[in-house]
C-alpha cells in the first residue's frame, strides 16, 4: 500500500479544470517545511483531486496560505525541462484532505465561511451509498463501556 500523509500550506490558489469527458480536476502545490534553524528547508509537493472530490465548494477554500493535512498515493516523476535538464517531481493523488488551520496572512475569514485563525473547517459529509464513506467522530466524548481486559 502506497499512502503518504503530510501537512503544509498551499503555495498558491488551487486550479480547477475539466477534462473533455467532463471529469473535474483540482490541482495545487503544498509547501511542506522540514528541519529547523540553519537546516530548515521546504519540499514542494504537487497534489491533485479528481472527479467528485474536485467538484463542489471545496476549491473556494483552497487558497494560498491555507494549512491542510493530506493523505494520498505518492508518485515520483522524472522529466526533462525546457533546457533538457532532468528534473524530479513529487506528486500526490489526494484521497483525504482536511483544512486544519487559518491562512498565514491573518486575514480572518476568506471565501464562503472558511474558519480562519487556526480553527478547523467542518463540512457536512456528502450523502453516499458507500457503507465505508462514513467516518467515525474521534473527537466525540468517550463512551463508558465495560472493557473486559
Amino acid at each position: 500500500m502506497n499512502v503518504y500523509s503530510f501537512t503544509g500550506r498551499l503555495a498558491r490558489d488551487c486550479e480547477q479544470r475539466f477534462t473533455q469527458s467532463g471529469m473535474a480536476i483540482c490541482s495545487f502545490t503544498v509547501a511542506v517545511d522540514y528541519g529547523f534553524g540553519d537546516n530548515k528547508g521546504t519540499n514542494w509537493i504537487r497534489a491533485s483531486l479528481f472527479g467528485k472530490r474536485a467538484e463542489g465548494g471545496l476549491p473556494q477554500y483552497l487558497k494560498q496560505g491555507t494549512q491542510v493535512a493530506i493523505s494520498g498515493e505518492l508518485r515520483v516523476r522524472e522529466y526533462d525541462d525546457k533546457e533538457g535538464v532532468k528534473r524530479t517531481s513529487v506528486e500526490v493523488s489526494v484521497d483525504k484532505l482536511d483544512l486544519i488551520g487559518g491562512r498565514n496572512d491573518g486575514g480572518g475569514q476568506s471565501g464562503g465561511g472558511y474558519q480562519g485563525g487556526g480553527q478547523k473547517q467542518q463540512q457536512a459529509p456528502a450523502k453516499s451509498n458507500d457503507p465505508f464513506a462514513e467516518q467515525p467522530d474521534f473527537n466525540a466524548a468517550p463512551v463508558d463501556d465495560d472493557i473486559p481486559f
